[in-house]
């Protein structure tokens, strides 16, 4: 891979960056608050490529070096930069790896993966973990329903063993996925930084639940407390459920990460 081939590969590559990143298409990998840093990165890969290709293309345009002869031996000797030489004629080359660069670009430019989903949620086990800690919870939002994450309320349900929620009517929203019960269950998928970290928050459904919908489906549940708790199978934390009043479904929002 020559100078102007790196030069090309690096623009691709900042232009899908930055294209992910003014487009929603960003949201299916990282957390909405990392958008400035992947605009400001994908522009320092352009401007790094806009400069390896102005550079490469100046040193072309520059005059030709001069040819010299050594004295007695009448081999002429390039005296001026040009490919490197190992003295035996044979010209070094840049290591070919660099093209796997095109993989990431026709990634972010050809395909568009979906969101973590139910797969996911069946292979770990929910985020909340017996040893976090119970604290005070701030009174729910105001309204009726109120609405809260699907974190917020499993929190509540499993460390202030639904104090706070106090019978009020809660509004959550998530995808089905099936419980290992075979009922269905509405999950959430929680990020620290990115989707190679993201954990799962799952919430048991009971009274009104849904049923027969297939998995992924997203739906938004008007229930209550319930003191309900379920294990998990994939690593023996406590689900917390929800007793369902109503539910409808509805399309999947721009931010499906908590």
């Amino acid at each position: 891979m020559n100078k102007q081939a790196q030069g090309v590969v690096l623009l691709l590559l900042g232009g899908a960056v930055v294209r992910a990143s003014v487009t929603d298409m960003y949201l299916r990998y990282v957390k909405e608050a990392l958008q400035p840093f992947l605009i400001v990165a994908g522009l320092l890969l352009i401007a790094a490529a806009v400069m390896t290709l102005w550079h490469d293309l100046r040193r072309r345009s520059s005059p030709a070096p001069a040819v010299g002869v050594h004295a007695g031996h009448g081999h002429a000797v390039d005296d001026g930069p040009g490919d490197a030489d190992d003295g035996h004629g044979h010209a070094h080359h840049e290591p070919r790896v660099g093209w796997l660069l095109i993989l990431p670009v026709l990634g972010l430019l050809l395909v568009a993966p979906p969101a973590l989903g139910s797969y996911a949620v069946a292979q770990a086990g929910t985020a909340l973990s017996s040893e976090q800690a119970s604290s005070d919870y701030p009174p729910l939002p105001d309204g009726d329903p109120a609405e809260i994450s699907v974190l917020d309320y499993a929190s509540r349900a499993i460390f202030d063993e639904g104090r706070s929620l106090d019978g009020r009517n809660v509004r959550l929203t998530g995808f089905v996925t099936d419980g290992p019960d075979g009922e269905p269950m509405l999950a959430r998928i929680v990020l620290s930084c990115c989707a190679a970290d993201g954990r799962p928050i799952k919430v048991g459904m009971d009274g009104s639940a849904p049923t027969g919908l297939p998995a992924d489906t997203w739906i938004e549940v008007v229930g209550r407390y319930s003191d309900r708790i379920g294990t998990d199978p994939v690593n023996g934390a406590s689900i917390p459920y929800l007793a369902v009043e109503s539910w409808q479904q509805i399309d999947a929002p721009r931010q499906q990460y908590e």
